[in-house]
């Protein structure tokens, strides 16, 4: 590279404006369709884990408690997950969906990559079974 050529390239720098995004303190858009983190809504559920079946990375998984009473536990992978919305198009009953906002998904500890979604006394049930049982 000549001399001249690069100074030339070195005043239009000087001139334009960054092409980089200040990321932590800007966050980008992201498009309507853009596969976040799952989210699982208990109420619409009929327990037919045609989900759990057809997820590649096992990532999801419904736990029944009482199929009578409608109370499902969904144990949720983040870390296994190849977020490929394939549980999303099996589901026949609209109960699981994935977000475009929440993508942010990297953390210190290993323990919050294991999410429970359910009703509160479904999820406390379901671990303190797990708990005796381990």
């Amino acid at each position: 590279m000549k001399i001249g050529s690069m100074f030339t390239e070195i005043v239009k720098a000087f001139f334009t404006a960054p092409v980089t995004e200040k990321y932590p303190f800007e966050k980008p858009q992201t498009a309507e369709r853009f596969r976040g983190k799952l989210y699982y809504d208990p109420a619409k559920c009929t327990g037919c884990n045609l989900c759990s079946k057809d997820c590649p990375a096992n990532a999801f998984e419904i736990i029944t408690l009482d199929r009578a009473a409608k109370r499902f536990v969904a144990r949720y992978d983040v870390d296994r997950c190849a977020y490929c919305a394939q549980c999303v198009q099996s589901c026949k009953f609209k109960c699981i969906d994935m977000s475009n906002d929440e993508w942010e998904l990297a953390a210190l500890s290993k323990e919050s990559f294991v999410v429970y979604y359910g009703s509160d006394e479904d999820i406390d049930s379901f671990l303190q079974k797990l708990a005796i049982t381990s």
